[in-house]
């Protein structure tokens, strides 16, 4: 992954020490305090200051509370916040792309045989995200993208593999020429290495750009002794000695790489190619929702059992052993008291009006970012049927819709980056392609999984009332409800068949009814 200290760098040593065209660079001595001064970013630095704050929620660091005790004495405590964020993130993520979505390659003429060609790149692709994990870390990455707003994907060459990088929003700088659609783009790793006694911040900045047609990949080292500054531009070889300054690679069609932007406008700054995530339009609900939730959290830290004597039943001496238990804090001492007696002074635990309140906060909280309402609650009238879920989900169903839109595109868009870098054989050390196939003899298509949407019982008993009326074939009968695919469907079939009571049996008629194979 883009980020890490050196697994990440030496997959960048492999992509550019293979057989391409270089091209020498001279060192310019760049210094920056961040990465948008650099004079190739034109993108203002408040979006990743917005950035880097909205990672702040998802990863629920706050600073600590600062207050007064009854002493006048100045306290800090922790400070108990309620991480909706994350928990928001990752429904959205699992409900828009799990591990049971698929991606496929067919004909764009539509042919119902699919060519050898076609079968073979179909393989090709599903090994190369079968070693990449590419469906569990695509989910994972969708829910940070979902809470800031964005990530990309970056194919490269790893031996005779193709791997990807996984780039976070923070990472990912497009570079000033574009606006709408991302073409060019910096993309920033960053590393620590100690020299003596002192630690010093390296950053690479990996930059992507076309010129006069040709897709030019240039790299840059800066060094700084504080981590808040990029610092000044030193040789590549200090830290990556097999490192190009810049290569270029011919008869490209798209970029290698493909930025997930979260669908909707970016509101905070309109000319923006970034996306933004739930953070950026739900901060007030957040704050509120945290700050109630820490002041519950705190009146039952306080509010536990407290019951006031006379500080004199609580002095012990040597012929006056502790009567209570040592370790327990219920018994509070006061002085003057000794006529007072034993008093309970243990106050009522606000818990119906906090819990009513957090629940009201977490609906806003639902509404701002799109999910149904109820979407983040235990329902009070315990488990919902699968017809109520459905019913109750058209606003995460009308959000998930928004969501699939652009992972489609994104998808599409990473599946044509790598096939475009497996058919450039000079990046191979055979200097042959690991599989070649034209732009666009192929169409991407992802299967989504909708089992929340869907009353499967529902489903059910509706395609066999339309099997048994003759409007739905038997084949796609069992491939909707049984998740089959045409290997799985064939064997099964064949098993009923093999199985089937002798012929004019009345049980034998209803089979036929429904698994004719005819159909």
């Amino acid at each position: 992954m883009v980020g890490e200290k050196m697994s990440g760098i030496q997959r960048i040593k492999n992509f550019f020490k293979k057989g391409v065209k270089r091209i020498d660079m001279n060192l310019n001595g760049i210094e920056l305090g961040k990465i948008t001064d650099h004079p190739k970013i034109g993108i203002d630095s408040l979006e990743y200051a917005r950035i880097a704050e909205n990672f702040k929620y998802y990863a629920n660091l706050f600073p600590d509370v600062n207050y007064k005790s009854s002493f006048g004495d100045n306290k800090k405590r922790e400070f108990k916040s309620l991480n909706v964020t994350k928990t928001a993130a990752r429904r959205l993520a699992s409900i828009i792309f799990n591990e049971k979505c698929k991606v496929t390659l067919n004909d764009p003429t539509d042919k119902k045989d699919v060519s050898k060609e076609i079968k073979e790149a179909s393989e090709f692709l599903e090994q190369t995200l079968y070693d990449n994990n590419f469906y569990n870390l695509f989910e994972l990455n969708l829910e940070k993208g979902i809470a800031v707003g964005g990530f990309a994907m970056r194919p490269y060459i790893d031996g005779d593999k193709i791997k990807i990088s996984w780039i976070r929003a923070d990472q990912f700088y497009p570079l000033r020429s574009n606006t709408n659609e991302v073409s060019e783009c910096a993309i920033a790793t960053k590393s620590i290495q100690t020299e003596g006694d002192t630690n010093y911040y390296y950053t690479l900045l990996e930059f992507h750009e076309w010129q006069d047609e040709k897709y030019v990949i240039s790299n840059e080292l800066y060094k700084s002794d504080n981590s808040n500054v990029v610092g000044k531009q030193v040789p590549l070889s200090i830290l990556y000695p097999d490192l190009a300054e810049t290569v270029t690679l011919e008869g490209l069609k798209r970029p290698l790489f493909a930025y997930f932007r979260t669908p909707g406008a970016n509101n905070k700054s309109l000319e923006s190619p970034l996306g933004v995530g739930i953070v950026d339009n739900a901060k007030e609900i957040l704050d509120t929702i945290n700050n109630t939730h820490d002041q519950f959290a705190w009146e039952i830290q306080m509010g536990q059992r407290r019951v006031v004597v006379p500080a004199e039943f609580l002095k012990t001496d040597e012929a006056h052993p502790p009567m209570f238990d040592s370790d327990q804090n219920v018994f509070v001492g006061m002085y003057g008291a000794e006529n007072a007696g034993i008093k309970d002074i243990t106050t009522a635990i606000r818990t119906v009006q906090y819990k009513d309140a957090i629940s009201h906060l977490i609906k806003e909280f639902e509404v701002q970012v799109g999910l149904s309402v109820g979407s983040m609650n235990y329902a009070d009238d315990g488990i919902k049927t699968a017809t109520e879920i459905v019913s109750n989900n058209s606003m995460t169903y009308q959000t998930r819709s928004s969501y699939l839109t652009m992972v489609e595109k994104v998808i599409n868009e990473l599946i044509h980056s790598i096939f475009e870098l497996a058919g450039y054989g000079e990046m191979f050390e055979s200097k042959k392609p690991l599989f070649s196939i034209e732009y666009d003899s192929y169409l991407v298509t992802v299967s989504f999984e909708d089992g929340l949407f869907v009353d499967r019982n529902k489903q059910l008993e509706n395609d066999l009332k339309a099997v048994t009326a003759g409007v739905m074939p038997k084949k796609q009968f069992l491939i909707r409800n049984y998740n089959l695919n045409e290997d799985e469907l064939e064997d099964w079939l064949a098993a009923l068949k093999d199985e089937m009571p002798e012929a004019g049996s009345t049980e034998r008629r209803s089979q036929d009814a429904l698994f004719d194979l005819g159909d």
